[in-house]
């Protein structure tokens, strides 16, 4: 039994698939196929072609490149906006007759010649955006009338000129430089199509308008209802658009420096399997510089080598539309089933063995009512007062769900007022020597708030593991937090994988998720001390100034962390064997600290997390509504001292007077009690506690 045990712990601990699951949370999972795709085919025409990745090979490759790429990256982002632009190819081409007009036409000086060109692209890109945008016809059917409008346009002009444009070379070295220059050996038109790329990422990515276009790309009701100019986020798309294929045909020209009748046929089509290929998906909102990038690539490699391989055209048009459909039906059961897959495989229970607790009649946890006589403060007024805590005038102050930090004032508490509003759920709290609250916020980070109401950030990362999948720089769900004589900020963060609403179901993980953090307000840096604990939740100070205890909720246990001294960096577990999950911890009068357990162990669950097949399959095949979870609905407070003994349990033997408690707070003989499922707080009154303590007396020595 022990080695069938042993096995199943290195199994799941091992070969949980924890991996596959982290892999199909990014974002970027989204380009590994064709990134894939793109490795086979380099590789491929690398061998049936000799010499086919030479230099000279290579550097006319980055300037077709640079044409290429910036029309594919003109689809991208009309395709991220929910809309498709079929006319790029009759648009291209008539940005190079205009090019060509401008230069060697009517000999205009190169920037007029350059606005000139980018002129007609805007021109092309406000005429499908007015009709598409603000007129809400259909795109498909808009960019197809369109395509056919600017060929004829183009098949209008361009014999007309044809001859002026053949029979004349402007005289202009940066027209020349264009089409041929480089610098330091790279193709100038690459490092202006490079740079484009870059600003265009960062626009995406970081800023509002990159924000608002996938939101109006995934869901237009939605960004309507949020406020954003729908329509005229999708008319700037198509202008984005026309200006990328006018700068893209004026690389074009400026390299070839003529034109003929089939520029731009079947362009669309190439730009098209290009950028579904990389991964930007036909259903908007979802797409990236980097896959239209891959895409991009991939085509020019793939049409470049045929072309080598003398293949005829029509060949290379009937591949690339098998492709094509290839990468629509992919991006369609991709988008479709991604979610589907993820939910299966993303909870990675492991196998956790709680210690059995010895009980007898004389067991300190024995049931009673001594939270009978508890008052209520703030009934119906907060929701999810996951920690309280008291100021030098005795208000009380406890954060809701609502992102708000509300101050019950003294001596009664029965008038509150809104002390500060964070923005997210705020958890634990620690008041500062200096009178700031400090509080940790879940998926912000810590923040902390002055005695005014000012609101500020602390710190929202950390350092990053080298060899971690998950982007655990972030600060996903910081939980409780204390503050050192020195005025370092230790706090712990619960788990790394799941966000706020979703913390209990790290419970079926019972994997060590969460890290230990300090933050150090001196040199304002955060690093990560302790990882791989077991939803780490309450922590406080000791009181030598050098150790810290905390709580690993899921594992039943409180350990002791020394940060400082001469046994620096060691760690000890203070009680393996609670028979609930631990919350918070504060400290208590007499030198004793407060444990809150905001639920019981039961038979059930403890022989659920020897069983990670049992919850693995649970998590796979019902809804989650009706997973297996802890008992988080009934806990008691327990006082114990600074070596782990059991001085004082409080149950509340009903379970209706203060129900799911995580959190309490001694102040001048009372003990105050916060519960994140509560909508309220509680109070009684400890008749053997000091009736002046105070936590800032303990912790600096001042009321």
């Amino acid at each position: 039994m022990a080695n069938s045990n042993a096995l199943t712990r290195l199994r799941y601990r091992y070969f949980s698939g924890r991996l596959v699951g982290e892999i199909l949370s990014k974002s970027w999972i989204d380009s590994a196929i064709p990134v894939a795709a793109l490795l086979v085919v380099t590789i491929i025409m690398a061998a049936i072609i000799p010499g086919l990745f030479s230099a000279a090979y290579v550097s006319d490759l980055s300037r077709q490149l640079a044409e290429f790429g910036l029309i594919a990256l003109a689809l991208t982002i009309v395709i991220m906006s929910g809309g498709i632009d079929l006319s790029v190819g009759s648009m291209f081409a008539l940005c190079v007759l205009a090019a060509l007009v401008g230069m060697n036409v009517l000999a205009l000086p190169f920037p007029a010649a350059l606005a000139m060109t980018l002129a007609t692209g805007v021109a092309c890109g406000l005429l499908n955006g007015i009709l598409i945008g603000y007129l809400r016809l259909r795109a498909f059917i808009t960019t197809l009338v369109t395509l056919v409008i600017y060929r004829a346009i183009y098949d209008i002009i361009f014999p007309r000129l044809a001859s002026a444009i053949v029979g004349s070379m402007p005289d202009s070295p940066a027209w020349d430089y264009l089409g041929f220059g480089d610098i330091y050996g790279v193709a100038i038109s690459f490092v202006i199509f490079a740079a484009i790329a870059v600003a265009i990422h960062i626009t995406l990515s970081r800023l509002r308008p990159g924000w608002r276009l996938r939101a109006v790309g995934g869901t237009r009701k939605s960004a309507y209802n949020a406020g954003i100019n729908v329509k005229r986020t999708v008319c700037m798309a198509y202008v984005s658009s026309g200006i990328l294929t006018a700068s893209a045909a004026f690389l074009f020209a400026a390299r070839l420096g003529s034109t003929g009748a089939d520029t731009g046929i079947g362009l669309e089509i190439q730009v098209l399997t290009a950028v579904v290929l990389g991964g930007v998906s036909l259903g908007g909102g979802r797409g990236s510089v980097g896959s239209a990038l891959i895409g991009a690539i991939f085509v020019l490699i793939l049409t470049n080598g045929l072309i080598r391989l003398s293949t005829p055209g029509s060949v290379n048009q009937l591949l690339l539309g098998l492709i094509l459909i290839l990468a629509v039906l992919f991006d369609a059961k991709w988008v479709k089933n991604r979610g589907k897959i993820l939910s299966k495989v993303y909870v990675s229970p492991t196998y956790l063995e709680l210690p059995k607790r010895a009980t007898s009649a004389s067991d300190p946890f024995a049931l009673n009512d001594g939270l009978a006589e508890v008052e209520t403060i703030g009934m119906g007024e907060v929701e999810g007062p996951e920690d309280v805590i008291l100021d030098r005038n005795d208000h009380l102050y406890t954060g809701t769900r609502h992102g708000t930090i509300v101050r019950f004032l003294a001596p009664d508490y029965r008038k509150s007022e809104i002390f500060a509003r964070i923005g997210g759920h705020p958890l634990g709290l620690a008041f500062a020597e200096n009178g700031d609250l400090l509080t940790c916020v879940g998926g912000m980070g810590v923040y902390k708030v002055s005695p005014a109401g000012e609101v500020s950030r602390v710190t929202d990362e950390t350092n990053r593991s080298w060899l971690s999948v998950i982007d655990d720089s972030r600060l996903r769900l910081p939980d409780d937090l204390d503050v050192a004589p020195d005025g370092r900020i230790f706090f712990s963060e619960a788990t790394i994988r799941y966000e706020m609403a979703d913390w209990v179901v790290d419970a079926l993980e019972g994997r060590g998720n969460g890290r230990l953090i300090c933050h150090d307000p001196a040199t304002g840096k955060t690093r990560t001390l302790l990882r791989g604990l077991i939803f780490p939740n309450g922590i406080t100070i000791c009181r030598d100034g050098q150790s810290l205890l905390f709580a690993e909720t899921w594992a039943c246990r409180i350990s002791r962390y020394w940060f400082d001294g001469p046994d620096k960096g060691k760690r000890a577990v203070l009680i393996a064997d609670l028979p609930g999950y631990p919350d918070n911890i504060n400290r208590g009068s007499d030198g004793t600290y407060w444990v809150a357990l905001l639920g019981l162990r039961t038979p059930t669950f403890d022989l659920a997390m020897r069983k990670p097949g049992f919850r693995r399959r649970m998590a796979r095949r019902i809804a989650s509504d009706e997973w297996l979870f802890p008992n988080v609905n009934r806990g008691c407070v327990v006082q114990i001292s600074e070596s782990g003994a059991i001085l004082d349990v409080l149950w509340d033997e009903v379970g209706e007077n203060h129900p799911s408690i995580t959190s309490t707070c001694e102040h001048k003989g009372y003990l105050y009690l916060g519960g994140v499922s509560n909508n309220r707080i509680g109070r009684i009154r400890l008749p053997k506690a000091d009736p002046s303590w105070t936590a800032r007396k303990d912790y600096w020595g001042k009321d």
